[in-house]
């Protein structure tokens, strides 16, 4: 059973950072696509950032240049960076990796952003 653990949500300012971590137990994340979701209240999950196994990095637009995904394969933890953050980021934070095509799902953590 794949287990993904988020943590480094919480609240902050507008204009304000944060970085969240998502830790694995083994080395899933090396060879594998990650990802970072988002779900508001009222809306639907939506994509954030995704790192493919192999390949380029994509972001949504609504978050280029603000935030940045990476991942620590000796750790087996993916980080989401977001910098300047505003009041329309505040969301549920879902980590997510694909294995042998089947999704896995942290059970999210809480970022608030106040204007």
């Amino acid at each position: 059973q794949v287990q993904l653990v988020e943590s480094g949500g919480g609240l902050v300012q507008a204009g304000g950072s944060l970085r969240l971590s998502c830790a694995a137990a083994g080395s899933i994340f090396s060879f594998n696509p990650v990802g970072w979701y988002r779900q508001a209240p009222g809306n639907e999950r939506e994509l954030v950032a995704r790192m493919p196994g192999f390949g380029m990095t994509t972001y949504a637009d609504s978050v280029k240049g603000r935030f940045t995904i990476s991942r620590d394969n000796d750790k087996n933890t993916v980080y989401l960076q977001m910098n300047n953050l505003k009041p329309e980021d505040t969301a549920v934070y879902y980590c997510n990796t694909q294995i042998r095509g089947v999704a896995y799902w942290g059970k999210g953590t809480l970022v608030t952003v106040s204007s």
